[in-house]
C-alpha cells in the first residue's frame, strides 16, 4: 500500500488484513502526529514499513540526487524516531522507471537508484497494478485488476494506495484476499 498512512482509510484496511491474518507492504508518506499511531500499529500487527518519501512532489523530490536522497533519509529517520525500526525498503514515487523524473533532473532515477542500493537499501516497484489511483473508479474493477494481474509461478506485487477516501480498494480487499488464498497464493 502507498501513500498512507490515512486516519479514514488506513484503520479500515488494517482492520481486514487482522481479520484474513495477511500481512503487507506499507510504503508511507510522511505523516503527522495524529498518524504516528497508525505507523507504530502496522508494525505491531506485522506488516512491514518502508518508505515512499518524505514527499510525493515530482517537481521537489527529482530536481537532483540529493533531493530524492534527502526525501528517502528524511522520512527513513523520522519512522526510526516513531518506531525504532530503521526501514531499508523503498519505493520511488512514480516507480524506478518513472518518466516524470526526466522532466526535472535527466537520468536522476538511475543515479538515485544507484545511490541508495550501494547504502543497503531495497526499492521495490510492482508488476500488478490495481488502477486505484487512477482511472478504476470501483471496487469491481480494483478486484478484477488484481485477481487478473496476479499470476502463479512469481512474486506478485500488488500496487495498491491507502490514502483518504480509497473506499474501492477497501471494499475490494477481503475479496481480492479471499481469492489469492483460495487461489494458493500468500
Amino acid at each position: 500500500f502507498d501513500d498512507g498512512p490515512s486516519s479514514t482509510i488506513t484503520p479500515k484496511i488494517l482492520d481486514v488484513l487482522k481479520e484474513k491474518c495477511v500481512h503487507a507492504t506499507f510504503f508511507i508518506l510522511n505523516y503527522n502526529e495524529a498518524n504516528e499511531h497508525l505507523v507504530k500499529r502496522e508494525i505491531n500487527e506485522g506488516h512491514a514499513i518502508g518508505i515512499h518519501g518524505y514527499s510525493h512532489k515530482y517537481y521537489e523530490i527529482y530536481t537532483s540526487v540529493e533531493a530524492c536522497y534527502n526525501n528517502i533519509i528524511k522520512l527513513q529517520d523520522k519512522i526510526y524516531k516513531s518506531t525504532g525500526i530503521k526501514t531499508m525498503l523503498v519505493r520511488f514515487p512514480g516507480g524506478s522507471s518513472n518518466t516524470v523524473s526526466k522532466k526535472y533532473c535527466v537520468g536522476v532515477m538511475s543515479k538515485v537508484s544507484e545511490k541508495i542500493l550501494s547504502e543497503g537499501f531495497k526499492y521495490y516497484d510492482w508488476n500488478v497494478l490495481s488502477g486505484d489511483s487512477g482511472d478504476v473508479k470501483t471496487k469491481e474493477g480494483v478486484y478484477n485488476n488484481v485477481t487478473k494481474g496476479i499470476k502463479p509461478g512469481r512474486d506478485n506485487i500488488i500496487l495498491m494506495h491507502d490514502f483518504s477516501g480509497n473506499n474501492k480498494t477497501l471494499e475490494a480487499l477481503p475479496e481480492i484476499i479471499d481469492y489469492g488464498l483460495n487461489n494458493g497464493y500468500k
